[in-house]
């Protein structure tokens, strides 16, 4: 569902006569509970965010203990779908989309404090996001942020360590958040996060200019010109204009790390 969307799940029309699944719905599943005489049968309903995809697919995601989406999406065939789900339109209305509006508004509101410099206030909003769902990215992004910005080293490794495991810090929707943070992250000369980080995204994002620049600047912050000058070439096949990349490659001939031609001339000296 969309931000602030606070529209009745399982009914948006997408096209004359046919409508588009999307919303939350339950599944049950039936569990035993206690041993020999005591042994009972109880009924356990999971919640799940659900949207519609294109061939016949449906792509369902749990909500968490505080009733948001949270954790990896799966697709599940159309037919699956409408055997083993039902639409739950007022559970959402009275429990989802409050839970969902009072985390998205706590973001909104670090994101603001924190661009005001209000470092301990933009903290305290960022947590409070993250206390209802912890894999939440832009709460993530900015709580990390927030403690690069008072150079609390410790703190954002704590957090580099969570977003490097969530695949969905690295869409295309949080990329200006991924790559604020890498930056800050080199910035901070936590060179060896910003270089495992820069790695999981290359795992995770197709040929990208800009994530291959960013990878060479941190290996030139190691000291390592053979790799520095690898992905400066990357970038450079990837966007020959890259003005960045260019300006960089210019900069290592003149301090004469590479040859004429783009060789490695000689070791690296970054005094």
């Amino acid at each position: 569902m969309a931000e602030g969307d606070a529209q009745t799940p399982g009914h948006e029309v997408v096209g004359l006569g046919r409508e588009k699944i999307k919303g939350v719905f339950s599944t049950q599943s039936v569990a035993k509970v206690g041993t020999g005489t005591t042994q009972r049968r109880t009924i356990q309903k999971t919640y799940w965010s659900v949207e519609e995809l294109p061939g016949d697919k449906v792509s369902v995601q749990p909500l968490n203990r505080n009733y948001v989406p949270s954790g990896p999406r799966r697709d599940i065939p159309k037919d699956e779908f409408l055997s083993k789900f039902n639409p739950e339109p007022e559970f959402y209305m009275t429990t989802v989309f409050p839970a969902i509006r009072e985390m998205d508004d706590a973001v909104v509101r670090g994101e603001k404090n924190r661009e005001r410099g209000a470092a301990y206030s933009a903290e305290f909003e960022f947590k409070r996001a993250t206390s209802i769902d912890e894999e939440n990215v832009r709460a993530n992004f900015g709580l990390g942020l927030t403690y690069l910005d008072r150079g609390d080293q410790v703190k954002a490794n704590d957090i580099f360590e969570r977003l490097v495991t969530l695949e969905a810090a690295f869409q295309s929707e949080h990329k200006h958040l991924f790559n604020d943070f890498g930056i800050n992250m080199r910035k901070n000369r936590m060179y060896d996060q910003a270089l495992k980080y820069y790695l999981r995204a290359e795992e995770l994002v197709q040929n990208d200019e800009h994530l291959f620049h960013n990878i060479a600047r941190c290996y030139f912050e190691k000291g390592d010109i053979a790799n520095c000058r690898k992905y400066l070439k990357k970038s450079l096949e990837v966007n020959p204009e890259l003005k960045e990349s260019k300006l960089f490659l210019e900069y290592l001939r003149k301090q004469g790390h590479l040859g004429p031609n783009g060789a490695e001339n000689g070791s690296l000296n970054l005094d």
